[in-house]
């Protein structure tokens, strides 16, 4: 048996978390060893998401060394950093809005429910119907809308952001869905903000008062005044575009023994286009699931100006020695 300072790390799956980076700045959200270590596998502190467990995940390091020889003969001198790079590969084992926008390496939409007399055909979605207005008394996971919307059930997807009217550069609330370079680029939709946000929910239930009761609360938390509502239908990514998107990524091995080992890159983007892992369950039958590709991006670290793109954090459990 090995001594309890020599335990192994011995887990079977990598669970996934995914928080926001804001691109206006460029700012990542960081994972804190000294603050999150105690680390809540099931409900991780906000803004991080949860996607899950994945499979088949892969990570390599890039960074390659300069190697400086001098005399006679020739000796190893100093070895410095030539290039620092990292790259990560994953599959997806489901289907959500948020695994099909980190899979894609472009821009991700909702689709949102046409109004009936919608007269143009547009591949990533016909024009919407009118979105509506929120009552000043909703909330994160309560959606009152201050007409009546009958399409929208138990079950239905909604989307909850502003208008677009003439704002250019990096646009959704809670997370940056998309850039618009000049008003002209998006024929002034209004509901172009509300088609790139991922301020979206279920609806759970409706509730007595004429209320929407949410699944999960909202990224960007209670709705402002400015906000509207419209139902989605679905999701739709395509190959091409100018949209890179940029997320910060923690992944998490849980020993069985207590122990945890966090893979954190502050920064991710998407290294290819939209692709499928397939892999055969049964005759006939195929699982497709959303197969990401990243390389990573420096941040400087706040302890000494370092440029770096990957952290690796062990917390032994507490049964290990140091």
């Amino acid at each position: 048996m090995l001594p309890s300072s020599s335990l192994p790390l011995i887990a079977s799956q990598v669970r996934a978390y995914f928080a926001p980076v804001n691109r206006s700045t460029g700012t990542p959200t960081l994972f804190d060893p000294a603050v999150n270590s105690a680390w809540n596998t099931g409900a991780p502190p906000s803004p991080w998401i949860d996607l899950g467990y994945i499979t088949e995940f892969t990570r390599t390091s890039e960074s390659t060394l300069l190697d400086v020889y001098t005399g006679v003969p020739s000796t190893l001198q100093i070895q410095a950093k030539q290039k620092i790079a990292a790259s990560v590969a994953f599959r997806f084992a489901s289907w959500s809005k948020l695994a099909m926008a980190l899979a894609s390496g472009s821009q991700h939409m909702n689709v949102v429910a046409p109004v009936s007399s919608a007269s143009a055909a547009i591949a990533s979605g016909a024009k919407g119907i009118a979105a509506v207005a929120l009552q000043s008394s909703s909330t994160g996971t309560l959606l009152y809308p201050s007409l009546s919307m009958p399409s929208i059930q138990a079950g239905s997807l909604v989307v909850v952001d502003v208008d677009y009217t003439t704002q250019t550069g990096f646009v959704g609330s809670a997370v940056s869905g998309g850039y618009v370079p000049n008003v002209a680029a998006v024929g002034s939709d209004p509901d172009y903000v509300r088609r790139i946000s991922f301020n979206i929910s279920r609806v759970a239930a409706l509730t007595s008062d004429g209320g929407f009761l949410l699944a999960s609360p909202l990224l960007a938390g209670a709705p402002a005044a400015s906000m509207k509502m419209q139902p989605v239908l679905g999701f739709v990514d395509r190959e091409g575009g100018s949209f890179f998107q940029e997320w910060s990524a923690l992944f998490l091995y849980e020993g069985v023994q207590g122990d945890k080992l966090f893979l954190h890159y502050p920064r991710l983007q998407a290294s290819q286009g939209s692709s499928e892992s397939i892999v055969g369950i049964a005759s006939a039958l195929d699982m497709v699931s959303p197969l990401g590709r990243y390389v990573a991006l420096p941040i400087v670290d706040g302890n000494d100006n370092e440029q770096c793109v990957c952290y690796r954090t062990y917390i032994p459990a507490a049964v290990a020695g140091a």
